[in-house]
């Protein structure tokens, strides 16, 4: 008998060692929980001493960093909390209030969930006790259930309130418990029971509103002690879920064939309301068949079985028949259009045999400023005199520079007699203008049918592309924010725009087009421009693609002279029957 009580005593031994106990942040840790043993004064002491210090044993070592006036805290039934120092050894805090404790007054003490033990297991729950310096307790709420300023509560949810001592029930009535939202009363059934008091409302609460609870002063202790003053909380009840974000995005275009419908919500959503049923996609009158996926968290997905068909709009809705983790439904319906991307043919001809940077057609090139720089070369087939403002960095030849006008082409510059240009030069430049000819009428509209028709009213900026034909009314403008290529991952992905008439980058600030995570090749993307290109004429931003203008391109603007504002274009800038002029420009030629 005796070795099975020692063993029955070594099991409890065991399953007490490796049970585990929470820590604040739920990791579960073996050891013991650390609990509050005792206190002093003790809970509903009275006449308590004015300069008594407060204490607190727990039943194991606890890490003394975590026993601050954070974690143990005393206050005053009206709330005011006690100054004072804080002390630990062994197994006790200690509390020594900074002046002594006022007379005939109730005090509550409050160790929180803040504390840890050394091994990092943390207190389970609040511990309060109450005692009074006087010969009455005054009843203070302890805890409340919804906490005060808590969010996305239960429509269906019982309001309590638990006290630090047993109340009177008949002095906890519909005039000393009350629940309002704004100035309306809200009705409910009262009960009470031990020390606590419980609110059920005759009617579900209403979806995203604050609620104030009331206890007044009216509520009275057994020994007939009212509250020191009013208790008040706030609290708010879970939201309508609305439709935060979606990908792709309400009328983008150019998006991929392949594409994964997504949709984020505002808050969690009950997983068997996200179905093909609230969840579809349609092309006009055509539904699209997909898989519906909600795994958690705020997203749903939705992927076509099918590829898409390019340069459809296709429409995305979610009823209202998806409803939130706590059964709210969306107000309406949520619908979002996009167009999908064509089917892109790479013309016959490309930059192979285009090997300028830079081409100003018959009629020249100009460059202001000293910080111009082409990283490669340039070239027209006018004569010499009409290249201004650069220094050949192959041979040193000069074209009209001056102090504050000399510009640097590192692969040099083809023009026409008289010196430093010459036949040879012209020829080659002459060539140049075919190719460039060439190229342009391979990505005209004409050559090119079926863009995207006129994306974002001809207004670029701030639009997220995927590689495709995108085709103006009339011109295309880059000045309300940037434009992004998306290559979505394809470095080969080409992107062709055509404007009959002009090219317009930056305004009174400068505009960039970039490339997505820098996924992109500036000579597979092609402006086609019917009259003239300007980019960023305010000076700065970066540019992407072979410009290829009938009439003149420029870049930055004589104002930009003396600016260290470098306007930067990596890709070309080739005008046809008119000059190209920059200032204070970079262009890195891309190769072929």
């Amino acid at each position: 008998m005796k070795t099975k009580n020692l063993l029955l005593l070594f099991a409890i031994l065991f399953i007490a060692l490796i049970s585990s106990c929470a820590e604040d942040d739920f990791v579960e840790t073996v050891g013991v929980c650390p609990v509050v043993e005792s206190t002093v004064p003790n809970n509903l002491a009275l006449s308590v001493p004015f300069n008594q210090i407060i204490s607190v044993t727990f039943n194991e070592e606890i890490n003394a960093s975590t026993i601050n006036s954070s974690t143990l805290i005393i206050s005053k039934a009206d709330g005011t909390v006690v100054s004072g120092a804080i002390t630990y050894n062994g197994r006790t805090a200690r509390f020594t209030p900074t002046n002594p404790l006022s007379p005939n007054t109730t005090y509550t003490g409050r160790i929180t969930t803040g504390v840890k033990d050394v091994m990092g297991n943390a207190l389970q729950t609040d511990y309060l006790w109450t005692f009074s310096t006087g010969m009455i307790i005054v009843p203070v709420v302890n805890t409340t259930d919804p906490t005060n300023n808590q969010i996305n509560v239960a429509l269906n949810k019982t309001i309590t309130a638990t006290f630090s001592v047993p109340m009177d029930p008949l002095t906890i009535i519909n005039s000393t418990f009350t629940v309002k939202q704004g100035t309306n009363t809200i009705a409910g059934a009262i009960t009470y029971s031990g020390s606590t008091v419980s609110f059920v409302p005759t009617n579900p609460l209403t979806v995203n509103s604050v609620y104030t609870v009331t206890i007044t002063s009216g509520a009275k202790s057994l020994q007939g002690t009212p509250l020191a003053a009013d208790y008040v909380w706030n609290f708010t009840t879970v939201p309508v879920p609305t439709v935060t974000s979606t990908d792709p995005f309400n009328n983008a275009i150019g998006v991929d064939l392949n594409k994964t419908l997504t949709a984020n919500f505002s808050i969690a959503m009950d997983p068997l309301t996200i179905n093909t049923t609230t969840f579809t996609l349609r092309q006009g009158t055509t539904v699209i068949p997909g898989v519906v996926l909600y795994t958690g968290g705020t997203t749903a997905s939705f992927n076509p079985v099918n590829a898409l068909n390019p340069g459809l709009v296709y429409t995305a809705t979610i009823t209202t028949g998806a409803k939130s983790s706590a059964g709210i439904p969306l107000a309406s319906n949520y619908v979002w259009n996009f167009t999908t991307s064509n089917v892109v043919v790479t013309p016959p001809v490309i930059t192979s045999g285009l090997f300028f940077g830079v081409f100003g057609g018959n009629a020249g090139i100009t460059n202001q400023g000293l910080l111009t720089v082409i990283n490669g070369a340039i070239g027209t087939t006018a004569a010499a005199t009409l290249v201004t403002g650069f220094t050949d960095g192959t041979s040193g030849d000069v074209y009209i520079v001056t102090p504050l006008n000399n510009g640097i082409v590192t692969d040099g510059i083809f023009t026409d007699a008289p010196a430093p240009g010459n036949a040879t030069k012209a020829t080659t430049a002459l060539a140049g203008l075919n190719a460039a000819r060439d190229l342009y009428n391979s990505i005209s509209p004409a050559s090119m049918p079926g863009g995207v028709a006129n994306p974002g009213a001809g207004e670029l900026g701030g639009l997220t592309l995927a590689p495709g034909i995108y085709t103006a009314s009339s011109s295309f403008s880059i000045t309300n924010g940037n434009l992004t290529l998306n290559a979505n991952g394809d470095p080969n992905a080409k992107w062709y725009f055509q404007a009959p008439s002009s090219l317009t980058v930056g305004d009174s600030m400068p505009s960039s087009v970039t490339f997505l995570n820098g996924v992109g090749n500036p000579n597979n993307v092609y402006w086609y421009v019917g009259t003239e290109a300007v980019i960023n004429y305010a000076g700065g931003g970066v540019m992407v693609g072979n410009i290829i203008a009938n009439s003149g391109v420029t870049l930055s603007s004589p104002a930009n002279s003396t600016n260290p504002f470098l306007t930067v274009l990596n890709g070309r800038a080739i005008s046809l029957v008119a000059s190209v002029t920059m200032v204070n420009t970079t262009i890195n030629v891309p190769n072929n």
